[in-house]
């Protein structure tokens, strides 16, 4: 806004800056939080494709944050007042993708009593975070593609197509490029996907963050407790690897804050939480193995019935193929056999 002098002339600029609503650089209970080079570069990339349309690919291993990015970018968009749908491509079977992402209409299938709105519609107006968007089946790659292309899907068992008004960001650990060329992905849909693609950095390159991090999450998985770490326990978080990144930090730190009575989390307790965390393998001990006591009687084999006798007398080598008198005649006598539709 420009500001006049007497003379009408133009003096002065006034200029309005707004801090984004991406990350902090102090410890906090909620939000990205870091300021070492490497996380200032990626939050540089977020606040850059922030406010624009554009279809953004988050890249980097499991732990690093991504669903949080993914928010950070919805909050900094003009779409920032509609709803943040995840949909977690990992956990969803093949037979349910199309119709829990798109929806379905009533008697598509066997089951669909009702007609049902589908993830994209519950996103209409604000943002669609496909997470682990690297283990979607192939089929369904192709009808992913069709609405980042047009714009618009069709629900299971309607031929009507629905336009979506939605943006789109997608996350992976996986390496889609190799994906691509092992024609395990599609390469329309990783180029219409990676419009804008931004890698998390992994926590073993921002150790700087770790002192921030280690404040804001004992606050988290300990609000009622005042915890902080002794000098010598933050230096040995500092040395560690942390290949789960800030997910094995935080339960690192949850662990810790159990095992610990006072206010002061001392280095021998997060030894102590880093080696329980560690993956090796462990002998079973002699106590899950032999039983004793009560807690003997209470996993003791239970004695056989006579049925399970005969059973065990009279092994079958396909049991799913004999027949009605056959099983009469291993079960001893003509006995009701209880069948079932499934």
């Amino acid at each position: 806004m420009p500001l006049h002098d007497a003379d009408g002339e133009q003096a002065y600029f006034i200029e309005r800056m707004e801090p984004l609503r991406v990350a902090q650089s102090a410890p906090s209970a909620s939000g990205l939080i870091g300021r070492t080079a490497a996380f200032q570069e990626m939050l540089e990339l977020v606040a850059r494709v922030g406010s624009s349309q554009a279809a953004v690919l988050l890249l980097g291993e499991s732990g690093t944050g991504k669903e949080l990015v993914a928010r950070a970018i919805h909050e900094a968009s003009t779409r920032a007042s509609g709803p943040l749908v995840v949909v977690d491509c990992a956990r969803l079977p093949e037979t349910l993708f199309e119709s829990e992402l798109f929806g379905h209409e009533k008697g598509a299938f066997t089951g669909a009593q009702a007609a049902k709105s589908g993830l994209v519609e519950a996103a209409s107006g604000g943002t669609l975070f496909l997470d682990e968007v690297g283990d979607i089946p192939l089929p369904m790659q192709v009808k992913l593609l069709r609405l980042l292309e047009s714009g618009t899907y069709r629900r299971v068992g309607c031929t009507e197509p629905r336009r979506a008004d939605v943006r789109l960001v997608s996350a992976t650990h996986r390496d889609l490029q190799t994906m691509v060329t092992d024609g395990r992905f599609r390469e329309d849909l990783y180029y219409r996907l990676s419009t804008f693609p931004i890698d998390l950095p992994p926590l073993r390159e921002r150790q700087g963050d770790i002192p921030l991090l280690v404040t804001s999450l004992l606050s988290r998985v300990a609000p009622t407790r005042r915890l902080s770490l002794a000098a010598q326990a933050l230096a040995r978080l500092s040395r560690h690897p942390f290949p789960g990144n800030v997910r094995e930090l935080r339960n690192v730190l949850e662990r810790s804050a159990l095992l610990t009575d006072g206010d002061v989390i001392p280095e021998e307790t997060i030894a102590r939480a880093l080696a329980a965390g560690r993956r090796k393998d462990r002998p079973v001990p002699a106590s899950h193995t032999q039983p004793a006591g009560a807690a003997a009687k209470a996993l003791a084999p239970r004695p056989p019935t006579l049925a399970a006798e005969r059973h065990n007398a009279r092994p079958f080598t396909r049991p799913w193929l004999r027949t009605r008198a056959s099983a009469k005649t291993e079960l001893g006598g003509p006995r009701k056999l209880r069948t079932s539709a499934c």
